[in-house]
């Protein structure tokens, strides 16, 4: 038996959705699935103005139009992410800073993004790695007080909730991806929330091309021209009415996410004497059961299990790339050279396990059994 690392999930919801959406005579974006999908990714993630996008990757190039970046601004962002989270900075000749992570959240904290905020400072982009982030009101008051927007980069983090409240809800933007691997799936798609009604007007605007044309359509105005800069960032209705089946599955979807977390988390518990760290449930956390980690001892302890797990059919995988350290990181923050040696450690020694909505028992054992037979066994 393989287990691969994902395996995308459709329903039968979505089946009838898009049966419905193809025969509908509304296959562009802004249809009523896009509007029940942006309905249920608001209330799940507090209640901003949701507008569905054609990725997670589209949400953050939105959010950075949005709050007007240009050259000579600098925003803040980990070196332990994705590339998109740097490159939305990048197209708008903003200046990239790459700032170290928690050793804990793996996470932007105050304290990491503090040693690089100056005057040029617009911007600071928080992913919460693995749906589990740092303190984010703390960094939200920090920033706010100096007049720096926080936009939160929560690819991973749909569903999770820190101190009782929603991610999603802290930054004045909040970027979501629904690419095949995600909790919440369409194969490629994203969600940019605002939760500051004074972008609201301007998000419209850049989304649909830079016309006015959602005030046209409202009626404010007999017609719409041409009136900013934008791009089309629409999500096609055949798309959004997969969404609708996962938002309509979401409960039994997540149920079995977190059967998997819990079996993962007692079924490797003993790595711990081995010198593994596993990931855990953080204080004030409420994660979405988005991913599975482990932090090998040493890079060498990760690279013998990594190859140990796919040889024995079991695609485990590493992550990020430290982006402080890539060939375009160096000319995204040049003349800066941002030092982060615990993304650096972070990336060599991390390995992620596979983690879908339809994972089985039968496979879960399969993971738990092949780690275990590679891993030393505690005394």
């Amino acid at each position: 038996m393989r287990v691969p690392f994902n395996r995308p999930y459709a329903g039968p919801a979505a089946e009838r959705h898009v049966l419905t959406a193809l025969r509908s005579d509304h296959h562009s974006g802004d249809g009523p699935f896009t509007r029940e999908a942006a309905q249920g990714i608001s209330e799940m993630a507090g209640g901003g103005r949701a507008f569905l996008t054609p990725s997670g990757t589209d949400a953050l190039e939105l959010a950075c139009m949005a709050v007007g970046l240009g050259p000579g601004d600098e925003v803040i962002v980990p070196s332990f992410t994705f590339s998109s989270t740097a490159t939305a900075v990048e197209r708008q000749g903003a200046t990239v800073r790459f700032a170290d992570v928690d050793p804990i959240t793996l996470s932007l904290t105050r304290d990491t993004v503090m040693p690089l905020v100056n005057e040029r400072t617009k911007a600071v982009i928080s992913v919460h790695y693995a749906g589990q982030g740092s303190d984010q009101e703390d960094l939200a008051t920090y920033l706010g007080e100096r007049g720096i927007t926080l936009i939160e980069d929560a690819a991973h983090a749909l569903g999770g909730r820190l101190n009782g409240r929603p991610y999603g809800s802290f930054g004045s933007l909040s970027c979501f991806s629904f690419h095949e691997t995600k909790n919440l799936s369409c194969g490629e798609g994203g969600a940019l929330v605002v939760n500051d009604p004074t972008l609201i007007e301007s998000v419209e605007i850049i989304r649909e091309k830079g016309t006015d044309r959602s005030r046209f359509f409202r009626g404010q105005v007999d017609k719409y021209t041409w009136v900013s800069p934008g791009s089309s960032f629409l999500l096609g209705e055949v798309l959004a009415a997969v969404l609708v089946g996962g938002l309509e599955d979401w409960d039994a979807t997540q149920g079995n996410r977190h059967r998997v977390w819990a079996d993962y988390a007692s079924g490797l518990a003993g790595l711990s004497d081995a010198g593994f760290v596993l990931q855990g449930n953080l204080p004030g956390n409420e994660q979405p059961a988005h991913m599975f980690y482990l932090l090998a001892p040493s890079a060498e302890a990760r690279d013998g299990l990594l190859d140990h797990c796919r040889g024995s059919g079991v695609l485990a995988v590493s992550h990020y790339q430290p982006l402080a350290e890539s060939v375009e990181g160096r000319r995204a923050s040049a003349p800066w050279r941002d030092d982060c040696p615990l993304s650096t450690d972070v990336s060599a020694r991390l390995l992620r396990l596979p983690m879908y909505a339809t994972m089985t028992p039968a496979e879960t054992e399969r993971v738990i059994g092949t780690v275990l037979a590679w891993s030393p066994r505690p005394a």
